[in-house]
């Protein structure tokens, strides 16, 4: 069964890096994906129950909502707590990273990433 796997970015040319990349992944039927560019919008839906994941990819700046402040509201809900959550910036940071790994982010991508790197990234935290 196809996992579903949430890439929200505010960057539209990160969401068609991404959408390139996974294609493979999505052809094989392995991954369902869905982009979004607003997290305020995408809190929205996961809160009201009209979308779900099985991995969540999030940049951490954005104009509508600090994606550190998405993945811990996520991880104070008990419907998304152990879902994955992997943090695609350009913040690198040990504060950054310590923020989310305290917020219990699963793992942290530094932007530009390569194709294989995410691809890896995504089988890994999904096990397939």
């Amino acid at each position: 069964m196809a996992k579903k796997v949430i890439l929200v970015d505010d960057s539209k040319t990160i969401l068609a890096t991404a959408q390139m990349a996974l294609d493979e992944m999505v052809q094989n039927g392995g991954v369902i994906l869905a982009l979004y560019q607003n997290p305020a919008e995408l809190l929205n839906l996961l809160m009201s129950g009209n979308e779900n994941f099985d991995m969540l990819i999030s940049d951490i700046n954005m104009p509508q909502m600090n994606g550190l402040d998405l993945a811990a509201t996520l991880k104070a809900d008990e419907r998304f707590k152990n879902k994955p959550i992997l943090i695609l910036t350009t913040e690198s940071s040990p504060v950054m990273k310590e923020r989310g790994k305290e917020i219990g982010v699963t793992g942290w991508m530094v932007k530009p990433f390569s194709d294989e790197k995410l691809i890896k990234a995504v089988k890994m935290v999904l096990g397939i």
